[in-house]
């Protein structure tokens, strides 16, 4: 998969990871192990250009003895995943085209 591609990919997967509520980095790569492997080394990057670019907030909470970052979803996260959503369809129905199978059905 192209390295641009994939990183989108993972900065929205990352973004639905904290859709329902502030999360943590080991539980953001907890949550999507199912899904993809994500390190540590990968994660926290990404979390830093969601911050940078307003996508997420994040704060400190202390757990055992030790602060621990919570990662918040913005608006501006939100919209981003509704944004890679309606542009998915159009990669979809390229996806088909390529693999020469017809057309993808949206719904």
């Amino acid at each position: 998969m192209d390295a641009q591609l994939k990183r989108g990919v993972l900065e929205i997967c990352v973004l639905a990871a904290m859709r329902e509520e502030d999360t943590y980095g080991y539980k953001i790569i907890k949550d999507l192990s199912p899904f993809m492997q994500v390190s540590e080394s990968t994660l926290y990057p990404i979390l830093k250009r969601l911050e940078q670019s307003g996508c997420v907030t994040e704060y400190s909470v202390e757990h055992n003895g030790r602060l621990r970052k919570y990662y918040r979803i913005t608006g501006a996260g939100h919209d981003k995943i509704k944004d890679f959503l309606n542009d998915w369809d159009s990669v979809m129905r390229a996806y088909y085209f390529i693999r020469g199978e017809g057309y993808y059905d949206e719904k």
